[in-house]
């Protein structure tokens, strides 16, 4: 089991956290659980509906849209983070290749930690805005 510090770094370095203080990911990290997955494992699945997040602490999947591979996480990613935000369904298939080991951020956490720190909504919102700027600059220049 990783500790609170450790997981404390890997939220830092992900984009929609970027933002936050040590003491708002504390809480993040708090409220959030280990899982340990076995290679081969479904993570999530293509349009199911998400309440969590998943950051690869250790190992790596393999990320599937529409049957096809379109992408790879490491440790230090995040997927699953809109339907953590929105409840949506996920866009997106993802498969442990190893064994991981992963830190669940479920929407009750993230709902708890803005309650007792409101401030980490506006965090987040900017940390969305800077992202679709990104997509947008991306695709029409």
């Amino acid at each position: 089991m990783a500790s609170t510090k450790s997981n404390v770094d890997h939220l830092r370095n992900i984009s929609l956290f970027s933002e936050c203080s040590s003491k708002e990911l504390a809480l993040v990290v708090k409220n959030s659980t280990e899982r340990v997955l076995k290679a081969g494992t479904i993570i999530m699945d293509q349009g199911q509906t998400g309440r969590e997040a998943y950051v690869l602490l250790e190992g790596s999947a393999t990320i599937k849209r529409n049957g096809k591979k379109i992408g790879t996480a490491k440790a230090g990613a995040v997927v699953g983070e809109l339907s953590l935000l929105d409840q949506g369904p996920r866009t997106a298939a993802v498969i442990a290749d190893t064994d991981v080991t992963l830190l669940v951020i479920s929407q009750r956490a993230l709902n708890g930690a803005i309650d007792n720190i409101p401030a980490i909504s506006r965090k987040l919102l900017k940390a969305l805005a800077t992202r679709v700027r990104e997509l947008d600059r991306a695709h029409y220049g």
